[in-house]
């Protein structure tokens, strides 16, 4: 049995075909379960400049991106009638998706906080630290700086501190062994260093 209080239900009149009154009609709204909404609206750290590349990207998207496609919807609609028109129709569609993207950028960015390495512990691997690890089996040393999933570029030596490489690094201290699970298996990593 579904709880009112849990799923909204709106009562929606509408003129049905052929009848002279408003015909009842029920509709019950189902919405995500309410550990997904807390998820989604985690506080997220960022350096400076990874908050300004999020915040330039959403005022693109929202000046730029809105011309764009509302050039594309205008320059469709003038082909002719909309009800067989391909253009218009996938105008409109790039429209919805670009709403889309602009709505969870600001989710996103809202959520956002400037990390103050000021305040942090640095004896510990956390986020937004830079740490130089030692493969124990071959000896190979990389240094990595932990950020957010958003931040994450592998070539500029940045990982989501939610990938597997991020939490086995998280809380471990110089001197420390961290086991990494990796596709090839289970791989060990001595921590050197820890800057920020």
């Amino acid at each position: 049995m579904l709880c009112e209080k849990c799923f909204p239900i709106f009562v929606r009149y509408i003129k049905a075909a052929g009848s002279n009154g408003l015909q009842k009609v029920t509709v019950t709204l189902f919405f995500e379960p309410f550990e997904n909404l807390l998820a989604m609206s985690k506080v997220q750290y960022y350096t400076e400049e990874g908050l300004k590349k999020l915040k330039d990207e959403l005022h693109a998207l929202k000046t730029k991106g809105r011309i764009d496609i509302a050039y594309q919807i205008a320059e469709a609609r003038d082909k002719g009638d909309l009800s067989e028109n391909a253009e218009y129709d996938a105008a409109k569609d790039a429209q919805g998706l670009l709403e889309l993207k602009i709505a969870k950028l600001e989710e996103v960015v809202g959520n956002a906080r400037v990390f103050d390495n000021s305040k942090v512990d640095i004896s510990k691997v956390g986020i937004l630290c830079t740490v130089k690890i030692k493969n124990v089996k071959n000896g190979m040393t990389v240094t990595y700086t932990l950020v957010s999933e958003e931040e994450a570029d592998l070539k500029a030596g940045k990982i989501s501190l939610a990938s597997p490489f991020g939490k086995g690094l998280a809380g471990k201290a110089v001197g420390d062994i961290a086991e990494i699970n990796a596709p090839a298996g289970i791989v060990q990593f001595e921590i050197l260093e820890i800057s920020f």
